[in-house]
């Protein structure tokens, strides 16, 4: 017997443990001693404690679907909500199938995929959260300057517009503007631009058309221009009550415009019999005399005349001296002050005081000098010529004094005379009188004695 029992244990495959042996041989040797009632009882026992321990010892700890007494799935999770099984376990629910992973591993959520497996190119998403802008390739940033509205574009226009008057760059107002992102509202900047001239002088207008005639074309086109110069005819009611003289300067700026090509020759044709407001008349009237005198469409440049230091010398020095010769006959020192400051050229105020000597010195009797005299004192009083340009003057006809003489004998008393009287009315320095020359004589046989 115990031959065969070991036999059978060792070519037995599914009699793993020690405990199923010795309870074979247990029963081998009761068996002799058992009614058949005991028997059969100790067999049902060791099949019951065999499945036991066989349902303890598997390794796959599947789950069954019978269900238990409490009516409670086998297998569920104690801790979850009754009657339901927990998602989380991915093996089989089903108590079939060998233990392993779904799909061998390749399914699943946040899983990579089976082995071996080749993944084609996908074009990244950037809408995923670890999309790299960087990373792919060469990325071209393009700069956006947002719209500039209504209420801001004066604030930015105006200042440009008063830093070109001074240095009349118009390159420089292009780079300017191309910065801007004027929009839809680009033709204001012309209508601003030409109503901060109106309020200015002459070379500010003269300064505006050039800038008007540069932008055409460039920035702003004949539509744009159109627009402006319409927006400016709308708005002479109130333009007249700071400028009386709008009306005839938009005229000119009209005229101008049209011939430089900045607006279309039929500009004035959309107008005719269509305008109500007088002013506007006024101004389209004005551009079309200005039009009709000019044969062949020829440039309108003295339209505005040429203002400050664009005139020629020679042409300055003319005007000063007709400024100065009707004086002496009108005597109104105002007029005369208004011709200056009309001529914008304060750094060549130095010739009028030049001439205003000279004239006294070629004239007769005495009312020419305390004309000029009263003249200088006045532009002296109000600042219009200055410490500098009164000192020029004088001296240059201190330096000219000996040519001067040979046409005017007495010139070096008359001057003596002017210089004093000058002096004492506080048009000049005591250190410009001290240095006036005197007219002095060698006399021969009285030892080189001078004499004045």
């Amino acid at each position: 017997i115990h031959y065969t029992l070991t036999h059978s244990f060792s070519c037995c495959p599914s009699s793993p443990t020690v405990h199923d042996c010795e309870d074979v041989l247990n029963e081998a040797e009761v068996n002799s001693n058992w009614t058949p009632q005991e028997k059969a009882l100790h067999e049902a026992r060791l099949k019951a404690k065999a499945k036991r321990r066989l349902r303890k010892s598997s390794s796959r700890n599947s789950t069954s679907e019978s269900f238990s007494e409490s009516g409670d799935l086998a297998g569920a999770d104690p801790n979850s909500p009754k009657g339901k099984v927990n998602t989380n376990d991915r093996k089989s629910r089903t108590g079939k199938g060998r233990g392993l992973p779904k799909k061998g591993g390749a399914g699943g959520k946040g899983v990579w995929g089976a082995a071996g497996m080749v993944y084609e190119d996908e074009e990244p998403d950037v809408r995923d959260p670890n999309y790299d802008e960087s990373a792919q390739g060469d990325t071209v940033y393009a700069k956006v300057v947002p719209e500039i509205d209504e209420r801001e574009l004066e604030k930015m226009v105006n200042p440009i517009v008063q830093e070109y008057f001074e240095h009349g760059d118009t390159k420089e107002v292009q780079l300017l503007l191309k910065e801007l992102n004027l929009g839809h509202n680009k033709y204001e900047f012309s209508s601003m631009a030409v109503s901060l001239s109106l309020e200015g002088k002459a070379s500010h207008r003269e300064l505006t058309s050039r800038l008007l005639s540069d932008l055409s074309g460039k920035l702003l086109s004949q539509n744009d221009m159109g627009r402006a110069f319409d927006k400016m005819l709308k708005e002479l009611p109130d333009l007249i009550l700071d400028t009386p003289e709008a009306p005839q300067m938009l005229g000119q700026f009209i005229a101008r415009a049209i011939a430089d090509h900045v607006l279309p020759m039929s500009f004035l044709d959309c107008y005719k019999g269509k305008v109500d407001c007088d002013h506007a008349r006024v101004a389209l009237d004005r551009a079309a005399v200005l039009l009709s005198m000019k044969r062949e469409m020829v440039r309108l440049d003295n339209v505005w005349g040429v203002g400050g230091g664009l005139r020629p010398v020679k042409h300055l020095i003319k005007e000063m001296n007709l400024l100065l010769k009707e004086y002496l006959i009108s005597g109104d020192v105002s007029e005369a002050e208004r011709c200056l400051r009309d001529l914008e050229v304060p750094h060549f105020h130095h010739e009028l005081v030049y001439e205003a000597v000279v004239m006294v010195l070629e004239a007769k009797g005495d009312k020419a000098s305390h004309m000029m005299m009263k003249l200088l004192q006045s532009f002296w009083k109000t600042g219009l010529i200055t410490v500098d340009q009164m000192n020029r003057g004088f001296q240059r006809v201190y330096d000219e004094l000996p040519e001067i003489s040979l046409d005017v004998p007495h010139a070096h008393s008359i001057m003596e005379t002017f210089v004093d009287l000058c002096y004492q009315e506080s048009v000049i320095t005591k250190q410009l009188r001290d240095v006036c020359p005197s007219r002095f004589v060698y006399l021969e046989g009285d030892g080189g004695v001078i004499k004045s």
